[in-house]
């Protein structure tokens, strides 16, 4: 893509250095070491979006919440972090691994995971997230980081994904809880070689092509919406309306996203799902939500209150990320010039 592409330019023009070094580097094709990628990368951490996120830090990493709060704990604002490709060994972002780690793999956490009918129920997105963000922000010499990999592998079900639903006659898996847990093990694999992380991330791969991301495999009739989160039921929007942030729910961009960085954007099964990107682009050229997993709170004090955001990503308008997103993969997918 070209600097006069009206796109590229709207998003050249953000005020988020995250987005103008990933329009540079990924559609445009800037070299990472020329004068422009390297500004826009040194500014990363200072960017709009990067300081709110870390705004609260304690001194121990963490934001004074459980890690996994809704959606402003540590485990959240890291992989939000990530995705705004702040550097590795980015010293706050490092910080907050250690109580997300420590929570995954504490032994409170490892004794609550079930076995039924042979097939381990597991909210595996959780360990999926950080697995992704421990490989990117460099830490995968941990010994914790190591444990979620090993785990992830082991857990695989038989079909390629993972699930949470203890319902025993549950067999098929979870296209929520796998989507980010295919993202881990394609980092982890990358930072490290690991080849059994890299079988177990092909096989969920084949999870989602399977389905042509959001198809049954066995009447090709859209996949009934997963609504079923532990002992709650939630109204989801369909998988191909499109979200940013996702968190871990799962949609037709985020799976193609997912599956271009596991190389597997060139099968024909993502097709379909590529052509419904490509008819949701605006006359503008730019792309816009269709619904919303976050509110931002009224008041500070309403931070507590669950699903709320620190970060204003956009509403009701184009959003940066998600035309980001949606260019990224339809460059890479080789569908647009």
């Amino acid at each position: 893509m070209n600097l006069a592409d009206p796109a590229v330019k709207w998003l050249l023009d953000s005020e988020d250095p995250s987005v103008r070094y990933l329009t540079l580097t990924e559609l445009v094709e800037e070299p990472t070491d020329s004068k422009e990628a390297i500004t826009a990368r040194e500014q990363i951490p200072d960017g709009p979006p990067v300081k709110t996120l870390l705004v609260g830090q304690l001194p121990g990493g963490g934001f004074g919440n459980h890690p996994y709060s809704k959606w402003t704990g540590a485990h959240w604002r890291l992989v939000s972090l990530v995705e705004l490709s702040i550097l590795p060994g980015y010293e706050p972002a490092v910080k907050a691994t250690n109580e997300v780690l420590d929570w995954l793999t504490g032994d409170g956490h490892i004794q609550g995971i079930q076995q039924i009918n042979g097939l381990t129920r597991r909210c595996a997105s959780q360990e999926g997230n950080a697995l992704a963000v421990c490989s990117r922000l460099g830490l995968t010499n941990d010994p914790r980081v190591k444990q979620l990999a090993e785990s992830l592998v082991k857990w695989q079900w038989p079909d390629g994904g993972w699930n949470c639903d203890k319902r025993e006659d549950t067999k098929h898996s979870s296209f929520n809880e796998s989507l980010a847990t295919l993202w881990g093990l394609v980092e982890y694999y990358r930072a490290t070689g690991d080849l059994d992380s890299r079988k177990a991330a092909d096989k969920a791969s084949e999870f989602f092509l399977r389905h042509r991301l959001f198809r049954s495999c066995r009447n090709n009739e859209e996949r009934p919406l997963e609504t079923l989160h532990g002992s709650m039921f939630r109204a989801i929007h369909p998988w191909t309306q499109l979200h940013y942030p996702l968190y871990w729910h799962y949609d037709i961009l985020q799976a193609l996203i997912m599956l271009s960085r596991a190389g597997k954007l060139d099968d024909p099964r993502t097709r379909e799902a590529q052509d419904l990107i490509l008819e949701k682009r605006r006359p503008d050229g730019l792309w816009r939500p269709e619904g919303y997993y976050w509110a931002i709170p009224r008041k500070p004090t309403r931070l507590t209150r669950s699903n709320v955001e620190v970060v204003d990503w956009g509403r009701g308008g184009p959003n940066r990320m998600l035309t980001l997103n949606a260019l990224r993969v339809l460059k890479a997918a080789k569908r647009i010039d």
